[in-house]
């Protein structure tokens, strides 16, 4: 084997294990906690509604409604197309038949794409932005310590001259915007509601209005040609075999005049209705309300028309189509930081290995710093004795409490611990080589315990015990040295 080759396998395995270690899953994470984390939010979705397709499809809970329009127009357009359009196409025209056809699938498509699609929905305020609005709402009415002062209900706005309010939502934690409103069915506030609808499964706002608008009309044009063909049908017949002949033969044709006729009606109405809303730029809410008035010279005029039907048609009709804001198929972050272990045992939260790790070290040279200071210097008690109030809790240090003996390596006890008198200084305790440097910064009064000058004599009026003094034998002269000068520093 090549000396290169021999190199080249051992560094492989090191970046082999490297990328298997960054990789690996830390000990405190359990597949609960990763089931956790891949959850979509439509599965924790707080409105009421209900999701199919892995979120794709959202709809409100009460769907039985919608089911009833969907059988109608299934039922209704197969009976049409199996008893009433071969002999129509044969009598009349075969593009009977075709147009038909584009009709019930715009339709069905329509429907489908108003009860299947986002309304608007406006995302709920997390408990973060919740908090922050009630402390601006606060902030805006004063702070007030004694009592409960409930935050306002509305804000106001100029949009074209006009002032709007906005209402807050005290479910959803937010001001709503212009034109939101909150549904009761579903639980949620819609951006430019219009209203809930029953028959289509699902609240008409922002994002599928233009769709729901083209399915009552494409649903009215249906509806109006299915039962024009079918009394054609009904009078072709009757012209050859007679009126009551020709109801026994086709019993599919009168089934389909029936339900066209009664409900032709509403839909036609319901399609003109929604008409003059969009030529003058208003909701069903709005109009049911009185908000506004189709009038320039009145006070409560229309903010949101372009004063011209055209231009309200091609808003309503032909602007873009807003994202969907609650993302309900996206991933669910975690709120909480996720635990992560340190080297010495302890769960820390929020912190990565290399933060722990640093943690670890700096502790360790800190403990270490305290330890040989207090090795290097003698720790004095001036009063031995300790009131009740200073008395030392379990787990809390104290600084008039005495230091617990602390030990470095397997250092030899002293025989006999030394007294100092008021001559004893602490250069006759360690032998230490002369500072040559001085520090006019302190004098001797003004310097702290552990930092005292080097030579200085210690002149204290009562007999001073050293607590933990390790003997001379146990350290290197070149150490306590240095750890001298670093408690000097």
């Amino acid at each position: 084997m090549s000396p290169g080759g021999g190199v080249g396998g051992p560094m492989k395995d090191c970046e082999y294990s490297q990328i298997s270690t960054h990789s690996s899953s830390s000990p405190m994470e359990s597949p609960h906690m990763k089931k956790s984390i891949s959850k979509r939010k439509w599965e924790v979705f707080p409105g009421r509604n209900k999701f199919f397709c892995n979120g794709r499809i959202m709809m409100a809970r009460q769907t039985g409604v919608f089911y009833l329009t969907f059988v109608l127009i299934l039922v209704t357009s197969g009976l049409f197309f199996a008893f009433d359009c071969p002999y129509l196409s044969e009598k009349i025209t075969p593009a009977i038949p075709v147009v038909g056809a584009i009709l019930f699938f715009f339709v069905m498509g329509t429907l489908l794409r108003t009860s299947f699609s986002d309304p608007g929905v406006l995302p709920r305020a997390t408990p973060e932005e919740a908090a922050d609005l009630e402390r601006q709402i606060d902030i805006a009415n004063g702070s007030s310590t004694g009592g409960y002062r409930p935050p306002p209900r509305t804000k106001e706005i100029i949009i074209n001259g006009q002032a709007v309010k906005l209402k807050y939502c005290f479910t959803c934690k937010i001001f709503r915007p212009p034109r939101a409103s909150h549904c009761s069915l579903c639980d949620n506030c819609v951006e430019r509601f219009d209203h809930h609808c029953p028959w289509v499964g699902n609240c008409v706002g922002k994002r599928n209005y233009r769709f729901f608008y083209m399915f009552i009309l494409s649903l009215s044009f249906l509806t109006v040609f299915i039962f024009a063909f079918v009394i054609t049908h009904i009078i072709h017949r009757a012209q050859k075999t007679g009126f009551l002949t020709a109801l026994k033969d086709s019993p599919a044709s009168v089934l389909e005049a029936v339900v066209c006729f009664f409900s032709v009606w509403s839909i036609v109405g319901l399609s003109g209705f929604h008409t003059y809303l969009i030529s003058s730029n208003q909701t069903t809410n709005e109009d049911i309300k009185g908000s506004w008035s189709n009038k320039r010279g009145k006070e409560n005029f229309n903010p949101y028309s372009y004063g011209n039907i055209c231009a309200n048609c091609c808003s309503a009709l032909c602007g873009p189509l807003s994202p969907s804001l609650i993302d309900r198929r996206g991933f669910i972050q975690p709120d909480t930081p996720q635990p992560a272990t340190s080297s010495n045992g302890i769960t820390m939260y929020g912190a990565t290995q290399s933060q722990s790790n640093m943690c670890d070290q700096h502790q360790c040279i800190q403990s270490t710093k305290f330890v040989l200071q207090a090795a290097a210097t003698p720790l004095l008690q001036s009063e031995p004795s300790l009131s009740s109030e200073e008395l030392p809790l379990p787990g809390k240090n104290t600084l008039g409490a005495p230091c617990a003996m602390v030990t470095l390596g397997q250092p030899t006890p002293p025989s006999s611990i030394p007294n100092l008198t008021s001559e004893t200084s602490l250069s006759e305790m360690i032998p230490l080589q002369e500072d040559p440097e001085n520090h006019p910064f302190l004098t001797p009064e003004e310097a702290p315990p552990g930092m005292l000058p080097l030579g200085y004599v210690l002149t204290h009026s009562r007999t001073m015990h050293s607590l933990s003094l390790v003997s001379q034998d146990s350290l290197h002269e070149d150490s306590v040295r240095g750890l001298v000068k670093l408690s000097s520093v």
